[in-house]
């Protein structure tokens, strides 16, 4: 693909900006029915937001994790569930183009393909002629009705040695889906379980995890691309931490559209925008927003930066990139805490989008991978000289 051919930052945004008033229309639906609609899937590959993490080669982009943050925040200003919905999607989308270039021919031979995935190891998986076999479930598969592949981890136990992690690529198709995902947030994700039973894995779509984790890819043509060439937990905190920040700006928009006309009732406040009190829930929501932002962008600047210079990551900066995504998360929730806290009573009714956001960024809060006080615990283990307690750094 030509450079020419490949959207700038400031055009994917404009084209997640335009697909606000369709995510707007469809968010309570997709509520109501645990998924995205096909229309919104449609939409979203339309505008070519499934291309960002795919290799030029095959049509994509290979966007850099600044525009993955700001594509996502502006979806999520408008549906937090079809904004982590397409981030989920980019981050094993960026793991397939780890594995060999054989493989990603496969892969990548569907136009605007989507692949689900997971990083928990709650498999099984045996050595088998030629391959692997699998049984085991997984949770928390976002978009796994919509998608073509699967990325599974599994441990793989076998006689030469000890049990060890392992990451394959399955079509969608060979797993069961189990409709279990009956949630109070992040409703619309269609985050439901899969199921692998005796299911065969050619060897050649099978990684081991640690290698991934250093970021140690098996793909020649990939192998001096920038954005293939950081560690994965870096990388994925930078693919998945828009949503939160697009969610804050969502709790502002929604705030401010209903406050004209408001008062504040049981007092002699005509206007609620005339109130000291409302003054000082909007400020504190927005500098909150803003310091969100700062994380989120200096997450991105330090993946992009060593991606584009190949330099080595220390243990300290992979840290400071969990506790930058789970920075972006606390302050987030604060913001729309605020801001829902102002709303008024009758911001409890489900048409009022308020609340659905709390619902949305509480459930991103609770997100081991994302989950404030874990990142927070880890970084300042490594600042106090301590070693990570998880391999997922």
């Amino acid at each position: 693909m030509l450079t020419a051919d490949i959207p700038t930052r400031a055009q994917l945004v404009q084209r997640a900006a335009e697909l606000a008033p369709l995510l707007k229309k469809n968010a309570a639906q997709a509520e109501q029915d645990r998924r995205l609609q096909d229309e919104t899937i449609e939409a979203l590959g339309e505008a070519g937001l499934f291309k960002l993490r795919v290799p030029k080669r095959y049509g994509g982009y290979e966007a850099d994790t600044r525009t993955l943050v700001d594509v996502a925040a502006e979806l999520g200003r408008a549906d937090g569930a079809a904004a982590w919905t397409t981030a989920v999607y980019w981050i094993p989308t960026w793991m397939a183009c780890l594995f060999p270039d054989g493989v990603q021919e496969e892969v990548f031979a569907t136009p605007d393909v989507r692949i689900c995935g997971t990083l928990s190891p709650s498999a099984l998986a045996t050595p088998a002629p030629g391959g692997i076999t699998v049984n085991g479930k997984w949770g928390f598969i976002s978009g796994a009705h919509h998608s073509h592949w699967q990325e599974v981890i599994a441990v793989l136990q076998g006689p030469d040695g000890p049990p060890q992690p392992v990451m394959a690529l399955v079509p969608i198709g060979d797993l069961r889906l189990i409709d279990d995902w009956d949630t109070s947030g992040l409703c619309g994700t269609g985050s439901v379980s899969t199921v692998a039973q005796d299911l065969f894995v050619p060897q050649e779509r099978v990684l081991p995890l640690g290698a991934i984790l250093q970021g140690q890819g098996a793909s020649e043509l990939n192998a001096d691309a920038p954005v293939y060439r950081s560690p994965l937990l870096p990388v994925a905190s930078a693919s998945s931490v828009g949503t939160a920040l697009g969610l804050a700006r969502a709790a502002r928009d929604a705030f401010f559209e209903r406050l004209p006309g408001r008062t504040i009732t049981y007092t002699a406040y005509a206007q609620q925008a005339e109130a000291p009190l409302t003054h000082h829930q909007v400020a504190e929501a927005a500098f909150r927003t803003d310091r969100a932002e700062f994380h989120a962008h200096r997450l991105t600047s330090l993946v992009d930066g060593k991606g584009e210079a190949g330099e080595e990551w220390s243990l300290e900066e992979r840290a400071r990139a969990r506790a930058d995504l789970g920075a972006v998360c606390k302050l987030a929730k604060e913001a729309v805490d605020l801001l829902a806290s102002a709303s008024g009573g009758s911001s409890i009714y489900r048409d009022v989008p308020i609340q659905r956001i709390v619902r949305d960024i509480q459930a991103i809060n609770l997100h081991a991978l994302m989950n404030p006080s874990t990142n927070t615990e880890l970084y300042g283990r490594v600042l106090c000289g301590q070693e990570p307690n998880t391999l997922y750094i």
